[in-house]
């Protein structure tokens, strides 16, 4: 029989025989273990640092730690041998030159700059200029229109009706509270309110009596009354700007404009209208 013939039936043997056990069962996958330290959530851990160090022992992996070597100090005092009879035969002297003069007092020191809210740059509107017809928002004078004419060191604007149209005098007003327009008038020939500032609004604070018995319901307390100087200012102030006004190409149509008030009716709002 040839060789051909005899590795035929050996081949059909192998095939009838099952598979291995090893080949029908897949790889199992790799065991990953949990860590003994895990995030619980938010960057909080398990363990603490503390604790993580004594777990793996890493005290054991740490070499011993030098001994520190201390510095020679540099002496401070010397000692000098004294000649001659009951002196102690030495003395200790410092090596350190103290100085020979110590004033009596101590040098003024310049104290430190207060960042005081007086002191701080105001900052004003673009739209805020002088001669611009403002809105008033707040206030005794609320709804009339008036003129501005400066922006005074504390931030405040300086405004008039002028009185003598509107019934508004010489006041200060927070820009917050107003509304400006878009009518302007030149007011550069107005020199009445040159001198008007701050210290211009300040009040006489007067000191108060004593209180005797019988005095506590018959006393009120005083108001406000303009003083003949301020009135004499309004004066002045409402000649020069009425006069501007007249000298307006629409000077009676500005009359009436000052005069009225300002007011809202439905369905309108300030910040979809233009002013």
């Amino acid at each position: 029989m040839s060789e051909k013939t005899a590795s035929a039936p050996a081949a059909a043997k192998k095939a009838d025989k099952p598979a291995s056990k090893k080949e029908d069962k897949p790889a199992a996958p790799k065991k990953i273990g949990k860590p003994r330290n895990y995030d619980l959530g938010n960057g909080i851990y398990r363990f603490s640092r503390s604790r993580m160090y004594h777990k793996k022992a890493l005290y054991k992996f740490k070499g011993p730690k030098p001994k520190p070597v201390k510095k020679p100090r540099k002496p401070t005092t010397i000692e000098k041998p004294i000649g001659g009879e009951k002196n102690g035969g030495k003395r200790i002297v410092s090596l350190r030159k103290r100085r020979n003069y110590y004033a009596t007092l101590d040098k003024a020191k310049k104290p430190r700059p207060k960042k005081l809210f007086k002191n701080h740059p105001r900052y004003i509107r673009s739209s805020l200029t002088p001669g611009t017809i403002l809105i008033l928002l707040a206030g005794v004078h609320k709804g009339k229109r008036v003129i501005l004419l400066k922006a005074l060191d504390s931030g405040l604007l300086l405004v008039t009706g002028p009185f003598v149209v509107n019934g508004c005098p010489i006041r200060r007003v927070h820009q917050r509270y107003v509304i400006a327009t878009q009518t302007k008038l030149d007011i550069n020939s107005v020199k009445g309110h040159e001198n008007i500032d701050d210290k211009y609004f300040r009040r006489d604070r007067k000191k108060r009596a004593k209180k005797e018995e019988g005095d506590i319901f018959s006393t009120k307390k005083e108001a406000y009354k303009a003083s003949d100087a301020k009135k004499t200012d309004q004066k002045k102030l409402d000649k020069e700007i009425v006069g501007v006004i007249r000298k307006h190409s629409d000077g009676d149509l500005l009359f009436t404009y000052l005069s009225t008030m300002f007011g809202l009716r439905s369905s309108q709002y300030p910040h979809r209208m233009k002013f």
